[in-house]
């Protein structure tokens, strides 16, 4: 009897290329993929918050909300679901730190920092407009290496190890191979909170309405972001993002095969939370639309 490796072998001579792919694929399957214990928490915590979310999204008006500042809500949910995440990942790893869009930071002094948004897209939520998610990233010495983003009203789960690649509900991903900015469609995030750069990003948005196939602002960054990596959309970009927005959604585009970084291509997108995210081919065209209306405030700063 021939064995399967020695099957596939003879199979994939005779197979075309896009066919040889789809089979390696099937043959890297689920079944193969062993979830990083530090992600399998992750998850756990993440499910633990789409169930508290899910429960409060069946009577909205209910719930106590108050403004942080201007068009920045933030609700009863949104407290819950941070400290159930905080309580099951502090019981796994009492020695991490974390930082937390509600909570901040705490024990920021660990190799090991969780960036957690434990409802991104509460303005959506608050709407019952069903796009929003959680978001949770463990950064282990300055380097992302654990991501998740879950959906709790499409149940889909994202995840990605650094180095291991990313995936949706247990299946890899990759972003799309689309070569041409004009073929493509983009993912943006309006501002809402801080008008500073807000000429300069309608000029960004003018620019990139009329050199792609169409631009989408759903609402929810980590989601943009994942959708990205599972190659619904060919790239994003927003500016003066926070890390708990980005940090998870980040990582799952590297992992997927594609390019995250500032408006000039350069690292430090975390911390300045002006990001672009697309595959290889769409990222260097986008940087091009970009870059005539970068202002001092949006190019690299040195690290």
């Amino acid at each position: 009897m021939i064995s399967t490796n020695k099957y596939s072998e003879v199979f994939l001579c005779f197979a075309t290329p896009r066919f040889a792919i789809a089979i390696i694929e099937s043959l890297t399957s689920s079944k193969d993929h062993k979830m990083h214990p530090m992600l399998s928490i992750a998850v756990k915590a993440a499910r633990e918050a789409g169930r508290i979310i899910n429960k409060a999204s069946q009577d909205v008006n209910a719930l106590s909300v108050k403004s942080k500042t201007f068009n920045d809500f933030v609700s009863e949910v949104d407290h819950a679901a941070e400290q159930a995440i905080i309580d099951t990942l502090k019981y796994a790893y009492p020695d991490h730190g974390f930082l937390g869009e509600e909570s901040g930071n705490t024990n920021q002094e660990s190799e090991n920092i969780w960036i957690i948004d434990p409802l991104d897209g509460t303005t959506n939520f608050l709407h019952n407009f069903p796009q929003y998610c959680i978001s949770i990233a463990l950064q282990q010495n300055g380097v992302l290496t654990q991501a998740v983003i879950y959906d709790p009203v499409r149940n889909d789960l994202f995840t990605a190890t650094k180095g291991r690649g990313a995936f949706l509900n247990d299946k890899r991903i990759r972003v799309t191979n689309r070569t041409k900015l004009q073929d493509s469609l983009i993912g943006t995030g309006f501002p809402f909170r801080d008008f500073t750069h807000l000429d300069t990003y309608m000029a960004m948005l003018k620019d990139m309405i009329k050199k792609t196939t169409g631009i989408r602002r759903p609402g929810s960054a980590a989601l943009d972001l994942a959708y990205v990596a599972a190659g619904y959309t060919d790239g994003f970009f927003e500016i003066n993002l926070s890390a708990w927005d980005i940090a998870a959604g980040g990582l799952l585009v590297q992992e997927a095969g594609g390019i995250v970084g500032d408006f000039e291509g350069n690292e430090g997108w975390l911390h300045t939370g002006n990001i672009v995210a697309a595959n290889p081919k769409v990222f260097a065209q986008m940087l091009q639309v970009l870059s005539p209306h970068l202002t001092e405030k949006l190019k690299t700063k040195p690290m």
